[in-house]
């Protein structure tokens, strides 16, 4: 056993899908998915993150903008991937879907992608951005100081986030994403404690990690509640402007600060990440043995965690278990031996009590 105290950065990231885990390494990702008939089906590729692609994108409280997109568009398109498991019957192509795949030189797919992302954006900024501030202006009826609306519109910003998380783990769908959630979770926390990648190591592992998407999502809360809070002006259009211009801005800070957490365990981090983690305990769920066999698999098919344990703990796997199975056969021949003298003890006994 490898395991050494504290954690261990790993690299790897991952997200649930349907039935299944996604996990990326650097370019690589693979998405792991249970079928209907059992068999765990693995599909590797590459996607290169927007931060490599230019410098520019990479640059610090600029990168988290592009990440979050990142996250978006390869989520999405795993997300797809796997729910065409579960489809009943192979869809026939449609007026729409021909006229698209005309218009886009066949890459049909790749352009609803696009569009479910930006139609999943704007939902998210109408119901989390605009939706608190507008409930805010209804209180000025009955509430005159301009600061104490700006506090409330950001507890009602935090409560409305909350309740979207709690009120759709009721969905039985969602129920078993976040089972698999938090076999992403496991697996990752078990390597970068230094336990051998296998079922029991990782069932013992925990499912809250510090750099959780749920994590991230509640520092956009956060940090957007503090900064409308001290930013204000007097024109209704230019505060509602300004809640979904900055959002880029919220999103570079939340991601620098779930990006140090990741990599740290003082304690301004931990007390930074303890309300990321307490809120993981909602959407993560234990899963089952089942469920973390295909999070493995999801992982060994983009990350050998037997060379990263060699470079980071001193510590091979595979020469451990020879000793160990060393250990084994020398242990059970000494058990052995130690029966065959008993035995001829006994007879010895038996001989000298029957004479």
């Amino acid at each position: 056993m490898a395991e050494k105290t504290g954690k261990r950065y790993c690299g790897i990231g991952g997200q649930a899908v349907l039935e299944g885990v996604m996990m990326k390494n650097k370019d690589k990702y693979a998405v792991a998915v249970r079928k209907p008939d059992g068999e765990i089906q693995v599909k590797v590729d590459e996607y290169k993150a927007s931060s490599e692609k230019k410098k520019l994108f990479g640059l610090p409280f600029v990168r988290g903008i592009f990440n979050f997109y990142d996250s978006l568009v390869l989520g999405i398109g795993c997300l797809n991937y796997s729910a065409s498991f579960y489809e009943d019957e192979e869809k026939e192509e449609t007026a729409v879907d021909k006229a698209v795949n005309k218009v886009s030189d066949g890459k049909s797919e790749a352009v609803f992608s696009a569009l479910t992302v930006i139609f999943s954006l704007l939902v998210a900024i109408a119901i989390f951005m605009v939706l608190p501030y507008y409930l805010a202006e209804l209180l000025k009826v009955y509430v005159r100081n301009e600061s104490l609306v700006a506090l409330l519109e950001a507890v009602l910003r935090i409560l409305i986030f909350l309740i979207y998380v709690v009120a759709i783990s009721f969905m039985q769908d969602i129920r078993r994403v976040y089972m698999y959630h938090g076999a992403e979770h496991k697996c990752i926390n078990c390597i970068e404690r230094g336990r051998e990648l296998n079922v029991e190591n990782v069932r013992k592992s925990s499912r809250q990690h510090k750099r959780c998407g749920t994590s991230f999502l509640l520092f956009v809360v956060f940090i957007s509640a503090v900064l409308f809070f001290f930013i204000r002006v007097d024109s209704a259009l230019l505060r509602v402007g300004l809640r979904i211009l900055l959002i880029p801005v919220i999103a570079g800070i939340a991601y620098e600060v779930i990006r140090l957490a990741g990599r740290s365990d003082n304690v301004l981090v931990q007390i930074l990440s303890a309300p990321g983690m307490l809120l993981q305990k909602l959407t993560t769920k234990e899963p089952d043995d089942d469920m973390i066999e295909v999070a493995i698999a999801s992982v060994e098919a983009v990350f050998d965690w037997k060379q990263y344990f060699k470079d980071t703990f001193s510590y091979d796997v595979d020469r451990a278990a020879s000793v160990r199975e060393a250990s084994e056969v020398i242990q059970q021949e000494i058990e052995e031996e130690e029966l065959a003298v008993e035995n001829e003890e006994e007879e010895e006994e038996t001989s000298r009590d029957e004479e």
